[in-house]
């Protein structure tokens, strides 16, 4: 469990990044939220079909602009999701956060999910470092 010095820090280095995003981007994030969580729950792991264990640091939750069209007219509203937990276990280096590789880490996971919004898949991520 996350204490709440640990929230503030990720949190401030999150609103930091997000403060650095593009223009365009900033008015993406108007319209898509962007749920912080600690970790990813046990129902939402399981319907993933993920181990409960597994480290899973963000989530685009939606169909990409890229597949759109009126047929998802209808559709609950896109969403993207950065767990805290497994992002500073990531950035983790013997126990300790280093403050720069959680920044790193963070700024890296919010462009992927924001990438899978442009529909952009796992191979094009990893090809541009987001991986």
């Amino acid at each position: 469990m996350l204490t709440s010095r640990q929230r503030r820090i990720f949190d401030g280095l999150l609103d930091a990044i997000m403060d650095e995003l593009p223009e365009q981007l900033h008015q993406l994030m108007e319209e898509v939220p962007l749920i912080v969580e600690d970790e990813p729950s046990a129902q939402l792991l399981d319907e993933m079909e993920m181990e409960d264990d597994a480290d899973l640091c963000g989530l685009h939750w939606g169909t990409p602009l890229t597949e759109r069209s009126v047929q998802h007219s209808g559709d609950l509203p896109d969403r993207m999701m950065l767990f805290r937990g497994p992002i500073m276990r990531l950035a983790s280096e013997s126990g300790r956060t280093d403050r720069d590789e959680l920044e790193h880490q963070i700024r890296t996971t919010l462009l992927h999910e924001i990438g899978h919004h442009f529909g952009l898949d796992e191979d094009d991520l990893a090809r541009l470092g987001y991986e």
